[in-house]
């Protein structure tokens, strides 16, 4: 063998050796920086049940920033830090927001949405909010329309409750038309609720929110463990403290109807048409009455 081919071998030896440690230097950096993203900036979030339906329906993913209201515990991904009421740059929601929070038994994400903030009082009466004394305005809409689809919560459809309202359209297709009322908070958010029987949660006794906490309740009014639900109940046990308050949903990327598989043409045929990149933000009235 000549010195040419010796040392061409030689190099190729070099080439196809691997710095393994460097590599797992690399992966490992990468990891922190996809953590460090989600704690930190924003992260993507799916929608398990209905507790926010007719706004968000289970199969949505979403976005949700993790900024808005400053950092604490909550913040980390997996909420592997210990509870803490510690909050840097904290910031308080706005009326109307939806946002995600921990209850205060259980390390899980619920989303829900700021309907009372420090210092305000609320009660519920009837299924309407009163808040500072003063009833907040609902409106009846046109009901809105549902889709029948495939997604299933603990084993049966997820909507299965709003049967009574099933419709057939002429192109053939089943829909829940559900009757549903527009909330307008004090400061001009609004947004669509469903309130469609009487129920427990329908009526609350007044409270006041104390510093630091927030007020939160699921749109579906009816099907939210909620503020207004105690923590055996899997609700929230009341007002929210803010250091358990991990970020604000900001708009939906896309969402699926429960029957994609592992064949690649379903995860296009899955897709339900509309809702990619919807916000999430609450559209403002201009001019709404003060509740203070």
């Amino acid at each position: 063998m000549t010195s040419l081919s010796k040392s061409l071998n030689t190099s190729e030896k070099k080439r196809e050796k691997i710095d393994w440690l460097a590599e797992m230097r690399g992966l490992a950096l990468m990891l922190l920086a996809v953590l460090a993203f989600h704690s930190l900036v924003a992260k993507p979030f799916y929608i398990p049940s209905t507790s926010m339906v007719p706004n968000l329906l289970v199969g949505d993913r979403l976005v949700v920033s993790k900024y808005p209201y400053g950092w604490s515990w909550v913040s980390a991904s997996f909420h592997v830090l210990p509870r803490s009421d510690t909050r840097i740059w904290a910031s308080t929601p706005e009326y109307g927001d939806v946002v995600i929070a921990v209850p205060p038994t259980r390390d899980e994400d619920y989303i829900k949405r700021v309907v009372a903030l420090p210092g305000d009082t609320i009660a519920v009466v009837n299924g309407q909010i009163v808040l500072n004394g003063k009833p907040v305005p609902q409106k009846v809409e046109p009901d809105i329309r549902l889709p029948v689809d495939s997604q299933v919560c603990n084993g049966t459809p997820c909507l299965d409750y709003f049967e009574g309202f099933r419709v057939r359209s002429p192109d053939g297709k089943d829909y829940y038309e559900v009757p549903t009322r527009r909330e307008t908070l004090p400061n001009g958010a609004t947004y669509r609720i469903v309130d469609h029987r009487q129920q427990p949660l329908d009526d609350m006794a007044e409270v006041r929110v104390p510093e630091g906490h927030v007020f939160l309740m699921g749109d579906n009014r009816d099907h939210s463990a909620d503020s207004r639900a105690q923590t055996w109940e899997s609700g929230l046990g009341g007002p929210v403290p803010l250091a358990n308050v991990g970020g604000r949903a900001e708009f939906i990327t896309f969402s699926l109807d429960g029957t994609t598989t592992l064949n690649p043409v379903s995860w296009w045929t899955s897709l339900r048409d509309g809702r990619a990149w919807s916000t999430l933000r609450p559209a403002i009235v201009q001019g709404a009455a003060s509740n203070d």
